[in-house]
């Protein structure tokens, strides 16, 4: 068994949360968060944010650390246990351009309930719920936004 790292961001704008959508030679791979392997010497806040930008073009900053989620997925040679730490992040534009050589054919902001139901993945959703839950509370204290949290 092999272990992998990575990190990703639940980006939210006005309130909508970004997504991007795979396709892999004309087959549905599904709504995700953006997220990437963490590279060596890289720490998981400059990871997130660098995987963010790479595979969405969205410019985010980090409001806070999120918790983490497991799965495990079979390669042809070895089975990877993957861990993946989520970062709720705020961006200031509804901008995103899917990155294309890692086959996102398109991206979006979407309201919670959309990108809940478009979400192909449980521990993502799972992730999302917890985010914005986060989010719903810094906003209803004045704080979304507020330089304390950047």
């Amino acid at each position: 068994m092999m272990e992998a790292t990575s990190c990703g961001g639940v980006v939210i704008f006005r309130g909508k949360i970004l997504l991007l959508y795979k396709n892999y030679r004309h087959k549905y791979e599904g709504w995700v968060l953006p997220k990437g392997t963490v590279e060596e010497g890289e720490d998981f806040k400059d990871t997130a944010l660098r995987e963010v930008k790479e595979e969405s073009g969205a410019d985010a900053r980090i409001i806070k650390y999120v918790g983490k989620s497991q799965y495990t997925f079979s390669t042809p040679v070895d089975t990877v246990m993957k861990d993946v730490h989520w970062y709720l992040m705020m961006s200031d534009n509804y901008y995103s351009k899917p990155q294309r050589e890692e086959f996102f054919v398109d991206s979006g902001y979407y309201k919670y309930h959309e990108a809940y139901h478009l979400l192909k993945f449980s521990n993502e959703k799972q992730i999302l719920e917890k985010a914005y839950n986060e989010y719903l509370e810094l906003k209803k204290n004045n704080l979304w936004g507020s330089r304390k949290y950047f």
